[in-house]
């Protein structure tokens, strides 16, 4: 990474005080480095760069309908949604930005300290809403911020104008800088989406209450539990990078099993960085007995032949949707007796939970098929005292089945969380719903109520499902499941 300033130049301070000062006291007195004629000089001499005849974003009809939707649940009432901020890394570096989902969601934008408010229209709230963006404009060459400034595009890059996000997005865009102050005059009801920005949340403080920015969080979490065409058009993208990164990964297995489960993650990680955005989540590689904790994202043990790899990632695309897509894999490309056991059993439950998404079916239905496999196998085994309905009474299974079998999935990796209980876990799933389907039974090393070949051994498999009018879609089918059908495709990668 480039330093701002050579050895001969002192450095400009970027604390975010000192960024907020007007970047014309940072001359001569202040930072004698940056002379007059330097100032001048960086005045002048840069081409006009505007773009005028841009096309709107692939998904601008469809957040504009989101927004008409968001508009009606709420009429007469000011509504703020914010992207969120840049977050401190170490000292002078920060994360990747990471637009807010439901900010991204109404705008189709992914800028820092972006807003979007939506005013209502009318004297009596019954005009609907003007939906305007407020962003950061292009850098400002005159006074210097360009340059001088840690955030200047100099340093990070070329922001769009106001008015090319305005042809982008579709929406009216103004100055983010002016906003607070703008808040903190309006009158008239607010709600705010909390969390994640506090400078707008600050301006806000006397005109919001939690109560009333909890309903509208929770509108738009629910909002996002049935996809339209664009979102699902994202989805199957998103699974079919992930497919590919699964068949990077299963290419370099032997590199792997040479340096560590971290070999995994960044042949993964390429995949998700040169086809999308980033990786949806952590990736869990997990080898051998990491493969029984549920989120190891350590992902520094070794990787041996013999064992299995539960490799749990997803890709994120551009737009930030992401795929969730689980397979447990024989290393060495051929499963041992036992461990086709009990990968068959967890197959098998997953066959039972994929049948049971449905339209009209209760979400809860697939979790509890697939949970009677499990059990079923379990007393099968001996590992558990029948009969099967004793055992799913008492949840006996859940020692070894330990997680539910699936949630929603969309630009979060578990997405719509904020929805209320009737309207997610306890409600019937709709068309256009995408939910993961995943069961496993896992098998810790130190657990003393199974047989000894047993211990260490974790499995799941995880399978992105959308559901139709006429039943369920497989967005993540190009990934072979049954365990004859991954040895034969983990021999014609590695052949």
């Amino acid at each position: 990474m480039a330093e701002e300033l050579t050895p001969e130049t002192p450095e400009i301070p970027e604390t975010p005080e000192e960024d907020e000062q007007p970047i014309k006291q940072r001359k001569n007195g202040l930072y004698p480095g940056v002379s007059d004629e330097l100032t001048e000089n960086m005045k002048t001499g840069w081409a006009d760069t505007e773009q005028h005849h841009l096309q709107p974003v692939p998904q601008a009809s469809y957040t504009a309908a989101r927004r008409a939707a968001l508009s009606a649940r709420f009429p007469g009432e000011r509504l703020v949604i914010p992207a969120g901020n840049l977050k401190t890394r170490s000292n002078d570096t920060e994360y990747s930005f990471r637009a807010a989902t439901e900010y991204a969601y109404l705008t189709g934008d992914q800028t820092e300290d972006g807003v979007l408010v939506l005013e209502p229209k009318g004297a009596a709230g019954d005009g609907g809403h003007q939906a305007t963006i407020y962003l950061l404009p292009r850098s400002n060459r005159e006074n210097g911020e360009f340059w001088l400034s840690g955030q200047g595009e100099l340093w990070v890059g070329r922001r769009k104008s106001l008015g090319e996000a305005e042809q982008l997005l579709g929406i009216p865009a103004e100055d983010v800088r002016e906003l607070p102050d703008l808040l903190r005059g309006l009158s008239g009801p607010v709600r705010v989406v909390r969390g994640h920005d506090a400078g707008i949340e600050a301006a806000l403080t006397d005109k919001v209450t939690a109560e009333r920015d909890e309903e509208l969080r929770v509108y738009l979490s629910e909002a996002r539990a049935v996809k339209d065409e664009f979102e699902i058009a994202e989805l199957q993208k998103a699974c079919d990078s992930t497919a590919r990164g699964f068949e990077d990964v299963v290419k370099v297995l032997d590199k792997a099993e040479a340096t560590s489960e971290r070999y995994i993650e960044g042949t993964f990680f390429l995949r998700a960085r040169v086809e999308g955005n980033d990786v949806g989540y952590g990736s869990i590689c997990a080898a051998g007995p990491h493969a029984t904790t549920l989120h190891w994202v350590r992902n520094d043990g070794p990787v041996r032949s013999g064992e299995l790899l539960l490799l749990d990632a997803g890709v994120e695309t551009t737009e930030l949707y992401t795929a969730d897509v689980t397979r447990t894999l024989p290393i060495n490309g051929r499963y041992t007796e036992l461990q086709r056991t009990i990968y068959d059993a967890v197959y098998e439950a997953q066959e039972a939970g994929i049948a049971a998404v449905q339209p009209g079916a209760k979400f809860r239905d697939f979790h509890d098929a697939a949970q009677r496999v499990l059990a079923e196998r379990l007393v099968e085994w001996g590992l558990l005292e029948g009969p099967v309905e004793r055992v799913l009474e008492l949840g006996l299974q859940r020692r070894w089945t330990l997680h539910g079998t699936g949630h929603m999935l969309g630009m979060d990796v578990h997405d719509c969380a904020a929805a209320r209980t009737e309207a997610y876990v306890d409600g019937t799933l709709e068309p256009g719903m995408c939910l993961t389907v995943e069961p496993g039974l896992y098998f810790q090393a130190d657990d003393l109520t199974v047989p000894e070949e047993y211990r260490g051994i974790g499995v799941r498999i995880e399978d992105d499902i959308l559901v139709t009018e006429d039943g369920n879609r497989n967005l993540s089918a190009a990934l072979p499941r049954r365990a004859d059908e991954v040895e034969a495709w983990m021999a014609s990668l590695t052949g």
